[in-house]
């Protein structure tokens, strides 16, 4: 039964149920009863597997297909009318002539199968910057994990009211065949499309396709931003707390610094890290003209190996309840899970993640994967024990500082801070990670990520960098500080020359003093360097003064090279890069020349 008098609403569904005829519709209303029922369902087809309820209290394990188990930049279309509006950045298709191509596959695609609607709101209940969307799906995996990554049911109808304002979102798991499988967003309809895949980014429709590339448009259109940025704050001793977002491209750590620890150094003095969000920032200005940022999730959909104890306790004690394992090894012996790097002792009586029986320490040895690359967890924020009590604050959090960072063995210095704003537009646009091959230190392909949103910008990039300088208009003094960090310098070696983890907190604190005034900096081609002296290295054995001033230092011929890259990539998005950042381009070759 519909759980809304929106006619809106109720209109879209009865189309859905017409296109896709599946058996018999379930509204979802976010009522515990009503989930644990779906659970119980999905253990009897096997679709998920109940975890030890003792060691993992509601935790359960999902496998995907073993050709379905990562986001499809290939199959992923921005559909605009204009085709230039979705820019060369993102695949394009004509909308009609899409959803001429989709049409037929959705028609009678649930035929046997329940459609679960899924109402549900991004960013907290109550809050004026929320918003939200209803996604239908044949996947109980989807309607349990959308419970974790957002805010479903009964309520986030209520924030909608009898508004037309949401996102509808179709998702269909088909025959999960490979060859049709699309993830398809309409920006100027409002609308995603996503067809043959059950995993992860691709039907959690909330996820990057809303809260991002749907998103980037909508607040482009009405003044505000989505990006693809972690929210943290800094709790000083007198009880302060001051908020920093961040966007990095994907293995450059953006969970670690979200759930940060702080080192002794600080939390001796009784320093704290709080964690808003480990992935989303929606932005708008408040009403005292300060930027205020939301996280419009709910819970962390994050990767698994690599998470253990030492990396980010933080993570793992916060999958430790009512969470979901997507493609992580499954230990028999007692019914736990098991990934690389969660510790040195892979289970001997172990299924991989494909279902195959194995002996874990063997085929480890062998070279075996138990779990690939991009396994995951989907895990409820409210676990994490360092969750921000601001995490529900419908107005969100003043941002003070904005950080980008890549992974470069050479080229950018630890950190350093713009002149301007429109200066950290540009700092931001160019930014790029490079491959590295650890034990040779030789260095890879530089893979350039501007504002680390070159897969879920929902729009022509040109377009988004002016968004940026026209927000920058908008806040003027009153704009967060912006800096460029890099902890991944290397050494002849090709090891990393800083330790990293909770000790990045060192540099963020930096930041905060420049944002304070409370300590000068090196003017560099680049933007303001640190002096090395301000950077607290106390309590760290392996940095000294010198190790620092080596990490701070600039190659203006490595630079100048960066500089064409950069040149390359504005020429490929084309005319509708704004000619302020053209501009910031040539200043800075020309500095860099002198």
């Amino acid at each position: 039964m519909a759980l809304t008098n929106n006619q809106h609403v109720l209109d879209w569904v009865k189309e859905m149920e017409d296109l896709m005829t599946p058996d018999k519709t379930i509204w979802i209303d976010g009522s515990e009863g009503q989930l644990r029922a779906l659970r119980e369902e999905a253990f009897k087809t096997g679709e998920m597997t109940e975890l030890n309820q003792e060691k993992l209290p509601g935790c359960v394990l999902h496998h995907t297909a073993k050709n379905d188990v990562a986001r499809v930049e290939g199959r992923t279309f921005i559909c605009t009318k204009n085709k230039e509006d979705a820019g060369v950045i993102n695949n394009w298709m004509d909308p009609e002539e899409m959803k001429a191509k989709l049409v037929p596959m959705y028609t009678g695609c649930m035929k046997g199968r329940t459609m679960y609607v899924i109402p549900y709101c991004m960013g907290p209940i109550g809050s004026p910057f929320s918003k939200v969307g209803i996604e239908v799906t044949d996947s109980i995996y989807v309607v349990l994990n959308m419970d974790i990554m957002t805010r479903i049911g009964v309520k986030a109808l209520r924030q909608l009211g009898d508004s037309n304002d949401f996102v509808r979102g179709q998702h269909a798991k088909a025959d999960i065949n490979e060859e049709n499988r699309y993830i398809v967003q309409f920006p100027e309809e409002n609308a995603i499309w996503s067809i043959n895949s059950g995993y992860g980014g691709n039907v959690l429709l909330g996820k990057k396709c809303f809260a991002l590339r749907i998103a980037s448009y909508q607040g482009m259109k009405e003044g505000w931003m989505a990006e693809h940025m972690l929210i943290l704050g800094i709790e000083c001793p007198n009880g302060e707390t001051k908020y920093i977002t961040a966007a990095f491209p994907s293995a450059c750590g953006k969970t670690n610094l979200a759930m940060l620890i702080p080192p002794e150094v600080y939390a001796k003095q009784g320093y704290k890290v709080w964690t808003v969000g480990d992935d989303i920032a929606w932005m708008h200005i408040g009403e005292d003209g300060r930027l205020y940022a939301i996280n419009p999730e709910n819970g962390f959909f994050g990767v698994a190996p690599g998470t253990n104890e030492k990396s980010n306790p933080n993570a793992l004690h916060t999958t430790m309840k009512g969470t979901i394992f997507t493609n992580v090894a499954h230990n028999l012996a007692d019914n736990t899970v098991w990934w690389e790097g969660l510790d040195k002792n892979p289970p001997e009586d172990a299924q991989e993640w494909t279902g195959i029986p194995v002996n874990g320490k063997e085929y480890v040895a062998n070279g075996g994967k138990l779990a690939p690359p991009n396994s995951r967890f989907t895990a409820p924020a409210e676990n994490c024990p360092c969750l921000s009590k601001e995490f529900n604050n419908p107005m969100g959090v003043p941002v003070t500082a904005m950080v980008f960072g890549g992974r470069r063995a050479k080229t950018a210095p630890l950190v350093y801070q713009s002149f301007s704003w429109e200066h950290g537009v540009y700092v931001g646009s160019a930014m790029a990670s490079e491959t590295t091959a650890a034990a040779t230190g030789a260095v890879g392909v530089v893979r350039r990520d501007p504002m680390a949103m070159r897969p879920f910008c929902g729009y022509n990039m040109g377009d988004y960098f002016g968004h940026w300088l026209e927000m920058g208009k908008k806040l003027g003094d009153k704009a967060p500080k912006i800096f460029h960090v890099n902890w991944f310098r290397t050494d002849e070696n090709g090891h990393f020359i800083w330790p990293g983890f909770g000790d990045n907190m060192r540099v963020l604190m930096w930041m905060l003093d420049r944002c304070e005034g409370k300590v000068d900096a090196v003017e560099t081609p680049i933007g303001y360097v640190p002096k090395a002296e301000d950077i607290n290295i106390e309590g760290l054995s392996d940095i000294t003064l010198d190790t620092l001033k080596g990490l701070l230092e600039i190659d203006n011929d490595l630079w100048l090279e960066d500089v064409k890259g950069v040149e390359e990539l504005y020429n490929q998005i084309g005319e509708r890069v704004p000619a302020e950042l053209r501009k910031q381009l040539e200043d800075l070759r020309a500095r860099l020349s002198k």
